[in-house]
Formats: structure tokens, sequence, C-alpha cells
């Protein structure tokens, strides 16, 4: 078995859902010597989030930024924590309903997404700041 780490930081996003296979790919070429296997990306970061989705039709992350707007809202008085100003509670629920990290299947060196598949960063906040991510892979 083999185990690859990187630690991949994103330069700041405006506050979106933003694609970022690429870049991950990039970060661990040592991918390529896994037949099959398994690669986790997790964001070191509670404000911002990762999931999988659609890569080829912009307006899927725009509705993506409208629903989850909709339905946690900024500014709603009900919130306490509040230090970072109107979008701190709401990124942290919405990080926590996508979740800090993905998990994608390794076939002959390459992610094993399917056709239609991209890894989103959900930049949350509306001055997030850079991102960092674990980029784990193993296998044979």
């Amino acid at each position: 078995m083999q185990i690859f780490q990187v630690s991949l930081n994103i330069a700041p996003k405006k506050r979106g859902f933003h694609l970022i296979t690429s870049d991950i790919i990039r970060s661990l070429p040592e991918i390529s010597s896994i037949k099959t296997g398994i690669c986790q990306v997790f964001i070191q970061h509670t404000s911002a989030s990762l999931t999988i989705n659609e890569n080829a039709d912009n307006t899927v992350r725009a509705d993506f930024e409208t629903f989850f707007n909709k339905s946690v809202p900024e500014n709603d008085p009900d919130y306490l924590h509040d230090y970072e100003g109107s979008d701190d509670m709401p990124a942290h629920l919405k990080s926590s309903l996508l979740g800090s990290s993905v998990t994608i299947p390794v076939t002959n060196g390459r992610l094993n997404l399917g056709t239609w598949q991209g890894i989103y960063l959900c930049e949350h906040r509306d001055h997030g700041g850079s991102r960092r991510l674990v980029i784990t892979a193993w296998g044979l």
C-alpha cells in the first residue's frame, strides 16, 4: 500500500461555488502510481466546504449559491454568533450542511469521477481569504 499526502493552499475566491478539480490533480501527481485506491480531500476551515457536482454548466454553481442563500439567510436576529459579520454564522451552517471532505475512488492512477462531476470549493464568506486543503491518497 502507498500513502501520499499534501497540503494545498487555494487563493482567496469570491463567495460562491468554484471548481477546483484540476488544482487537486496538479497538487498530487503521485496519484498516478495508484492502480486502485481512495483520495480524500479535507478543508481545514469552518466557513467553507467541499462537494462534488456538475462540472460543465456554470449555472449549476450559481443556483447552488442562490439555494444556500435562501436556505440560510444572513442577518437573522436569532443568530448569536456574529463576531465577524452577518455572513459569519450562515457560513458555518452552510459548511456543516455540505461537509468538510469528499472521498473519490482512484482507478488506474486517476480520480474516478463521473463524466460531469467536479470538486467544488464552496466559499460561504464574502471575504473568506485563502483556504487550506489536505489531500490524502492511498491504495495499491
